[in-house]
């Protein structure tokens, strides 16, 4: 879907990508990192916004920059709010599917269907300057769909959105991913980006830190002891034989119903666990990878790059 290739972009002295090389294959891809670690000048490269100031980055197999075939394929979110406040949402919409070059017949069909999709029919002929902010979120996702893009870039979608908003569309993002539209999302959330899609794209400092399925990452690093979370009512008398386990390199008890346990080789931990939890007479509620989400991942390659 997208490639880079020894990509640069930088600001006068500012680095924005530090020659980043990988590829973002089709599908859901998470775009993930601090503020100002890279994701919105990779998003404006692929979108052909920004020209490279090093290297190559291509959509489809083609070049972003200047080249309208390839535009006309994406579809892009931005994180702020590029609006004609006087305009309604219907209108706004209208007129950027007006500029992919869509004819009135179909334009007028997919402006409805794409404001329908995204929950806004019953605000689409008020002023975008009357919008909450979740709202002009919505419009935006709606102009972002309306020339049936093969690629969505969404940057920081979620941002304002309520509750109800951020599930609605969370739903519709999954639904457009089953349809076959490829997407690349870039979020702070990172709950909710690991509940859309397994597949990362970790910036920071314009490097890329991980790249991947997050099991997979998580099991690259090898420096950072794993944690395994166990849920039982006495904690301690888990904790008394674990401590005896060669390969168990850190206990932690939490409240009076949890146990951390810290090991460079969960899988023999996971192993030994049940025959202890037996031979203790101990009921458990819950045993759990503690540092496999996005969150953890996070930290951890973050403050390992910093």
């Amino acid at each position: 879907m997208i490639e880079l290739q020894s990509l640069s972009k930088w600001y006068g002295e500012v680095i924005g990508l530090n020659n980043v090389t990988a590829t973002i294959g089709d599908g859901m891809t998470g775009l993930v990192g601090p503020n100002g670690a890279g994701k919105s000048t990779l998003m404006g490269l692929a979108t052909g916004q920004l020209l490279p100031s090093m290297g190559r980055i291509r959509v489809f197999g083609q070049r972003s920059w200047n080249n309208p075939a390839v535009l006309s394929t994406i579809g892009y979110c931005p994180e702020g709010d590029p609006f004609w406040m006087n305009l309604s949402g219907r209108q706004f919409v209208s007129f950027l599917a007006k500029c992919s070059g869509m004819s009135f017949r179909a334009r007028r069909k997919s402006v409805e269907d794409v404001i329908e999709l995204t929950g806004m029919t019953a605000h689409a002929g008020r002023a975008i300057k009357g919008y909450s902010k979740g709202m002009r979120q919505r419009i935006k996702v709606a102009q972002a769909l309306v020339h049936g893009p093969k690629l969505l870039i969404l940057d920081e979608p979620f941002t304002g959105a309520d509750p109800v908003g951020r599930h609605e569309l969370g739903h519709l993002f999954r639904s457009l991913a089953d349809q076959g539209v490829n997407i690349l999302i870039s979020s702070h959330v990172l709950h909710e980006v690991e509940a859309l899609t397994n597949e990362i794209l970790m910036i920071d400092h314009g490097r890329i830190v991980a790249h991947g399925d997050l099991h997979s990452v998580r099991r690259a690093l090898h420096d950072r002891p794993h944690a395994i979370r166990v849920r039982l009512d006495e904690p301690r008398r888990l904790a008394a034989p674990l401590a005896a386990v060669e390969f168990v390199t850190g206990l932690k008890i939490s409240g009076s119903d949890s146990l951390l346990i810290e090991t460079p080789v969960p899988e023999q931990v996971f192993e030994q666990l049940p025959d202890l939890i037996l031979r203790e007479g101990l009921v458990v509620r819950e045993i759990s990878a503690a540092d496999e989400s996005l969150e953890a991942l996070f930290g951890y390659l973050t403050q390992r790059s910093a």
